[in-house]
């Protein structure tokens, strides 16, 4: 038995008349699925359909994908000992990084990361369970899915499942934050028992494109502000005290960046050196590029992912015992490029979603998905107004997942678009025909 081809639902023995590799199977179920296409209409930062230019979770999805494969393809060329597949959570290939890149926000709900908020809190105090977006992926994946013939969700690879993986955690763990919901946990912890996985360690793919992923963060997200405007390209922003304390209170507040040791440094002093050498490189990119800021931005983004995905590499990690893929400087852990990543981050957020704009329209749609909650949450009224396929699901389901996780689903699901859409026609004069498919 092959431990990453294997398939929790299907036969060993297949009779497809294509011929395809199983990792091939895999990329056509995801980018085939409903829930990758309501990406295109999910927020990364601005509001899905703000404008043509800026990136949704679709694109920035892709993006990731095409980070990671071209970096799991390097990789495999320069680490041996990843070709000789002595454990199958030690292997990186291309095709299985790419489709985790794919799915890795497929849980995203409408409205970015304030709708998972509202749709966490709102959630436990109903029902004391959590909403989470990565372990919502898992419950998209494994169960909201349908492909055709099977019941499973999409029946992926446990090489891609695990890849997804990213935070190899039950969130019925006491204060566990991240991770995922105990009935998906109970799966995929037997994937990784059989796969002998060592406790709360990725494997080298998801640990891969997750670092691909901030990679986009840090890249891509600034790109984005430098276009709207919320990130200006003058000295006067760069040299900003006020600037530099909010990037430092979101770096000391971040409990999931301490291991890159910022109680080593002075972070205040990085914070400002990455500032301007970041402006002072643009000054130069500006003047290549005949002072034409679009190209000087496009130029920008190119050659930071550039520098990030060429530092890329593996290390031994001793106090997991695994192996750790970060960025890697004469062999060792290169901990002044991770913190400059943070740092651009950082930057993004501090500057787009702490934007006083970015921020009335997320409390806009706090009391958007507030409200679509109250409309739906009585089983009673809510079945009244949800799509009968989704009622449907819940009536043979329902001995497993309460109203109010269904309910979650079925708002989480909504693209930006249909969320509004759906409170309009409960809360305002305007809701188009009735003959409108759902």
């Amino acid at each position: 038995m092959d431990l990453r081809t294997m398939r929790l639902a299907e036969p060993s023995i297949h009779n497809f008349s294509e011929e395809r590799e199983e990792y091939e199977r895999d990329y056509a179920r995801l980018i085939q699925s409903p829930a990758f296409r309501r990406m295109q209409g999910k927020s990364q930062v601005f509001g899905a359909g703000t404008g043509d230019y800026y990136r949704t979770r679709l694109t920035h999805s892709l993006e990731v994908s095409q980070i990671a494969r071209e970096v799991a393809r390097r990789l495999s060329k320069h680490y041996p000992f990843l070709g000789k597949k002595d454990h199958p959570g030690l292997m990186i290939e291309s095709a299985v990084v790419e489709c985790a890149a794919l799915a890795h926000d497929l849980g995203h709900p409408p409205f970015g990361h304030r709708g998972e908020a509202v749709l966490n809190r709102l959630l436990l105090q109903h029902s004391g369970i959590p909403y989470e977006g990565n372990a919502q992926n898992f419950r998209i994946l494994m169960f909201l899915e349908k492909r055709a013939g099977s019941g499973s969700g999409l029946d992926l690879t446990a090489a891609v499942l695990l890849a997804v993986n990213k935070y190899p955690f039950s969130l019925g763990e006491t204060g566990q934050l991240k991770g995922l919901y105990t009935s998906e946990w109970q799966t995929i912890n037997e994937l990784r028992d059989l796969w002998q996985m060592p406790a709360g360690c990725g494997t080298l793919e998801t640990q891969l494109m997750d670092l691909c992923d901030d990679i986009a963060y840090s890249t891509h997200d600034i790109e984005d502000g430098i276009r709207a405007g919320k990130i200006r390209m003058d000295r006067e922003f760069f040299e900003n005290d006020r600037l530099v304390e909010l990037l430092v209170q979101e770096i000391i507040q971040d409990v999931h960046n301490s291991d890159v040791c910022w109680d080593q440094i002075d972070v205040a002093a990085m914070v400002r050196t990455v500032l301007t050498n970041y402006f002072s490189q643009w000054e130069e990119v500006y003047a290549e590029c005949n002072h034409e800021p679009s190209r000087t931005r496009r130029e920008m983004k190119a050659r930071w992912v550039s520098i990030f995905a060429g530092r890329v590499g593996i290390v031994d990690d001793a106090a997991s015992r695994w192996k750790r893929v970060t960025f890697v400087r004469d062999g060792q852990k290169d901990y002044e490029l991770l913190r400059t990543m943070e740092i651009l981050k950082k930057l993004a957020w501090v500057t787009l979603v702490k934007d006083f704009r970015v921020q009335r329209l997320q409390m806009r749609s706090e009391i958007r998905i507030g409200r679509l909650w109250d409309s739906f949450i009585d089983p009673d009224y809510g079945r009244l107004i949800i799509p009968p396929d989704w009622v449907e699901n819940y009536k043979q389901h329902k001995q497993h997942w309460p109203w109010a996780r269904f309910v979650a689903d079925y708002i989480s699901g909504m693209t930006d678009a249909y969320a509004e859409k759906v409170y309009a026609e409960l809360f305002s004069g305007s809701s188009g025909s009735i003959y409108e498919k759902d």
